[in-house]
C-alpha cells in the first residue's frame, strides 16, 4: 500500500518470494529531479553520476574534485555509516540546489536537490514543529492522534491525502487515521495485504526513515562512469534512489502520480508508516523531509506514551477487581464456595463471556459457556502449556480443531493452572466475534500473471469486505497479567487458610509440614552452599596455578578464568537466594545481579549505571544464562570501554510479544579497528547466547557500544 510491492497469486512454478529478495537498494539509478555526485573520499574527485548533471550544473566533472563543483569542502572523515552532512545551497546553471552528503561503502555520495523557494524562514517551520507537538500532546486518545497526525503532515507536506498506517502482528497494514482534500477517496480503516510492503522495503524503512517520489511518472537516471565499471552501488541512504518498477506500476494503480512515506519507528520497531499521496506530480525540499522526520519521531514517543497510559489505567482498574474478588476468600471459604460465589466477578473481572473452574472432578460454571465434555477437554489443552503460564488465544479453533464446535461460545480462551492441594484450573471464555474487515481490493482474488512469469502489482483497490470468523476480541496484555495475578493472590491466600487450619486442629501435622518445608529449604541451602564451595576451589586452584606460572599470557589466561568463575558463582547465589527457584521477574533479577556485581568493582559505579528494566517472567533455567550474559557484558564495559574505571553505562530490558531484548550500551572508547582480549569472552557470549536460541548484536553508540541481545522468552523445541 503506502511504499510496497504487490505480488499477484502466481502459479506454483513461481517463487513468491522473489518479491522479497529483489534488490531494491542497488537499483543502478536515480530519480532525475536531483544530481547525485559519487566521489572516493581519499582523493576527493568525482567517480561517477546520476542525472543531467551537464545541463544543470557543469559540463565537466570526471576527474574533477568534489569542492570544485559544490564550491564548498567536505569532510569525509568525519562522516560515519548512517550519518548525512547537509552543506550550503548551491547555485547552479539555472537554479539553486540544496546539498546533502552520506556514507555508501567506499564511497561518498553527494545528492543535489531543488533548494526551497526563497522567502521560507527556518523559525517558521520551528514553529510549525513545536506547534504540531503540542497538538500531539492534547490529543485524547490513540484514535484521536492518528487524526491530528495525519492532518499536521498534510499541512505540512501539501499532499492531497495523508494516512496513518499501522502494521499488525501478522504483518498486515490498517489505515488508523486519515486527511483528505476534497474529491480524493478514502482509505480510512482499510486493510491491506503483508506483500504490499516485502521484507526488505521494511528494512530500508527503519534504516532510511523518509522516501520521496515526486513523480512516478518519472524516467529513471542511470549512473554514469568513467571507462572503468562501475561495481553495484547501495543507495539505501539515499534519497534520490530510484524505486522498483513494480512499485510505481502499483502507485499509478492506486491513481497516485507522488508519494511520500515517513517511518514511525517505536523501540527500534518499525509501528507503521505516515502516508501520502498527491494526484499531481509535488516535490518535498530537504528541509521539509527533515522537518517530518523529526515530527514522526515525536508522534512515535507520543504513540508509546498514550499506549502505556492506556495499559496503566486497565491495570489500576483490574488491581480493584481483584481486591473485591480476593475479599471474598474467608477464613472458613472454601474454594468450592468461592467459585459459586464469585464466578460472576471473575467473569466481568476480564471481561469474559463465560468461567470455569476445574477442581480435581468438580466443574463450576458462570456465564455462556461449552458444555462440560468440552471444558474438560480444553482443561487438558491448556494444561499442555509451561507450567504456571497463562494460555491466551483469540483464535481457538486454529490451535485445537476440536474446538470448531464451540467457536460460537468459545472462540477465545485464557486459561492458568491454579495448584492448591487438589489441582485447580481456571478458564474464561471470550464467544466468537464477527469481524467485517474492509480491504483495498480483494487480498485472496486469483489474478493471472503472465506466460514470462514476471511479478506484477495488483491493480484494483476498491473495497473488498471479508467476514472473519473463528476469533473474539483479543485478550490484553494487562488481563493476562490480571489472570495470572489472581491465581497466584488466590493461592498464596489458599495455603495461608490452610496453614490457620492446620495450626488450629492438626498441631503435630503442622510441624511436620514445616519440617518438611524446613528439610526443602535446607536441601536448596545445600545444593547452594556445595555449588558455591566447588567453585571457591575450582577458583583457589586457579589461583595457584597462576603463582606458579610462567609467561604474562598463562597468567592472563588464568586472570580470565577466575573472573568468570567468579561470575558463575555471583550468578548462581542470586538466583537461589531469591523467592522463587521456577518463575523470576527477570528485570528485578538482573538489577539485583548487576548491583552485587559493581559492588565489587571500582567505587562510584552504581550512580553511573542506568536501568530501564520492564517485568518479564522467565524460567530460571533461562534467567541463568542471561544473568551471564549480562555480567559478561558488565565486566567488558568496565575493562574496555573505560579501561577499569566507572563510567556511563545503561542496561534496558523490554518485551516485544513472545521475545525480549537485553540492551547494554556504554559510552566509552567503543570497538574500534583493534582487537581487544583473547576471543574467548566473545566465543563464550555467543554460546551462551546460542543455548538461549537468542541472537547477539553490536552497534556503534557513537561513542561507544550498544550491544543487544534477543531471544524467546520461552523455549520452543
Amino acid at each position: 500500500m503506502p511504499g510496497g510491492l504487490v505480488l499477484l497469486q502466481a502459479p506454483a512454478a513461481l517463487d513468491l518470494t522473489l518479491c522479497d529478495r529483489e534488490p531494491i537498494h542497488i537499483p543502478g539509478s536515480i530519480q532525475p529531479h536531483g544530481l547525485l555526485l559519487v566521489t572516493d573520499p581519499r582523493t576527493g574527485m568525482v567517480q561517477a553520476v546520476a542525472g543531467d548533471v551537464e545541463g544543470r550544473l557543469t559540463p565537466n566533472w570526471l576527474g574533477v574534485p568534489l569542492m570544485d563543483l559544490i564550491g564548498q569542502p567536505l569532510d569525509t572523515s568525519a562522516l560515519s555509516a548512517g550519518d548525512v552532512a547537509v552543506l550550503e545551497p548551491l547555485i547552479g546553471q539555472k537554479e539553486t540546489f540544496d546539498i546533502s552528503a552520506h556514507l555508501s561503502g567506499e564511497h561518498v555520495l553527494v545528492e543535489l536537490e531543488p533548494a526551497e523557494a526563497a522567502g521560507e524562514r527556518p523559525l517558521a517551520m520551528l514553529a510549525t514543529l513545536e506547534s504540531a507537538s503540542q497538538r500531539f500532546e492534547r490529543a485524547i486518545g490513540l484514535s484521536d492522534l492518528y487524526r491530528e497526525a495525519a492532518e499536521v503532515f498534510r499541512e505540512l507536506t501539501g499532499y492531497d491525502r495523508v494516512m496513518v498506517y499501522r502494521f499488525l502482528e501478522d504483518e498486515a497494514g490498517v489505515v488508523v487515521g486519515e486527511s483528505d482534500a476534497d474529491g480524493v477517496g478514502s482509505f480510512m480503516n482499510h486493510h491491506f495485504p503483508a506483500g504490499d510492503i516485502p521484507r526488505q522495503a521494511r528494512d530500508l524503512y527503519v534504516r532510511n526513515r523518509i522516501r520521496v517520489i515526486p513523480d512516478v511518472g518519472y524516467e529513471p537516471a542511470p549512473l554514469r562512469g568513467g571507462e572503468a565499471p562501475l561495481h553495484p552501488l547501495d543507495l539505501s541512504d539515499a534519497s534520490l534512489r530510484s524505486v522498483s518498477p513494480i512499485h510505481v506500476q502499483y502507485l499509478r494503480n492506486m491513481s497516485v502520480a507522488a508519494s511520500a512515506s515517513i517511518s514511525i519507528v517505536r523501540d527500534g520497531v518499525l509501528w507503521g508508516l505516515i502516508a501520502c499521496h498527491n494526484r499531481t506530480p509535488r516535490h518535498l525540499t530537504l528541509g521539509t523531509r527533515v522537518a517530518a522526520r523529526t515530527l514522526a519521531s515525536g508522534l512515535a514517543r507520543q504513540i508509546r506514551a498514550k499506549d502505556e497510559a492506556v495499559l496503566y489505567r486497565e491495570r489500576i482498574r483490574l488491581r480493584a477487581s481483584e481486591d473485591a474478588a480476593c475479599a471474598r476468600l474467608g477464613r472458613d471459604t472454601t474454594l468450592t464456595e468461592f467459585f459459586r460465589d464469585a464466578g460472576a466477578d471473575l467473569r466481568k473481572m476480564l471481561g469474559a463471556d463465560g468461567f470455569a473452574a476445574i477442581q480435581g472432578g468438580d466443574l463450576f460454571t458462570n456465564g455462556r459457556c461449552p458444555d462440560d465434555d468440552a471444558i474438560r477437554e480444553l482443561g487438558s489443552f491448556a494444561r499442555r502449556s509451561v507450567p504456571h503460564t497463562p494460555v491466551a488465544t483469540d483464535r481457538l479453533s486454529e490451535e485445537l480443531a476440536e474446538a470448531e464446535r464451540y467457536r460460537s461460545l468459545a472462540s477465545g480462551l485464557l486459561s492458568v493452572v491454579m495448584s492448591t492441594e487438589v489441582p485447580t484450573l481456571l478458564l474464561w471464555f471470550r464467544a466468537e466475534k464477527l469481524e467485517v474487515v474492509n480491504w483495498a481490493g480483494n487480498p485472496h482474488k486469483n489474478v493471472a500473471v503472465d506466460p514470462t512469469a514476471v511479478l506484477t502489482p495488483r491493480s484494483s483497490f476498491e473495497d473488498w469486505t471479508e467476514t472473519v470468523r473463528g476469533r473474539s476480541k483479543p485478550w490484553s496484555l494487562a488481563e493476562i497479567e490480571s489472570a495470572d495475578r489472581l491465581v497466584r493472590r488466590l493461592r498464596e491466600e489458599r495455603a495461608t487458610q490452610r496453614l490457620r487450619v492446620l495450626n488450629e486442629e492438626l498441631a503435630l501435622t503442622i510441624r511436620e509440614n514445616e519440617a518438611l518445608i524446613g528439610q526443602k529449604d535446607f536441601l536448596l541451602k545445600e545444593v547452594n552452599h556445595r555449588v558455591q564451595n566447588s567453585l571457591q576451589l575450582v577458583m583457589t586452584f586457579l589461583r595457584m596455578q597462576a603463582l606458579e606460572a610462567s609467561g604474562s599470557e598463562a597468567v592472563t589466561h588464568l586472570a580470565e578464568a577466575q573472573r568468570r568463575i567468579g561470575a558463575v558463582s555471583l550468578v548462581h547465589r542470586r538466583l537461589y537466594t531469591g523467592a522463587s527457584v521456577e518463575v523470576v521477574d527477570l528485570g528485578h533479577y538482573l538489577e539485583e545481579l548487576v548491583e552485587d556485581l559493581v559492588s565489587s568493582m571500582e567505587g562510584g559505579w552504581r550512580e553511573r549505571i542506568h536501568f530501564d528494566l520492564v517485568p518479564v517472567l522467565i524460567s530460571a533455567d533461562r534467567a541463568v544464562p542471561v544473568g551471564l550474559i549480562v555480567t559478561e557484558l558488565v565486566i567488558n564495559a568496565s575493562k574496555y570501554a573505560y579501561d577499569g574505571q566507572p563510567g556511563p553505562l545503561a542496561i534496558a530490558l523490554e518485551q516485544h510479544h513472545d521475545r525480549f531484548r537485553l540492551i547494554v550500551a556504554d559510552r566509552g572508547a567503543g570497538k574500534g579497528s583493534t582487537v581487544k582480549g583473547t576471543g574467548f569472552g566473545s566465543r563464550m557470549l555467543q554460546a551462551v547466547v546460542s543455548q538461549i536460541g537468542g541472537t547477539l548484536e553490536t552497534h556503534d553508540n557513537r561513542p561507544g557500544l550498544r550491544t543487544v541481545v534477543s531471544a524467546p522468552v520461552r523455549m520452543v523445541w
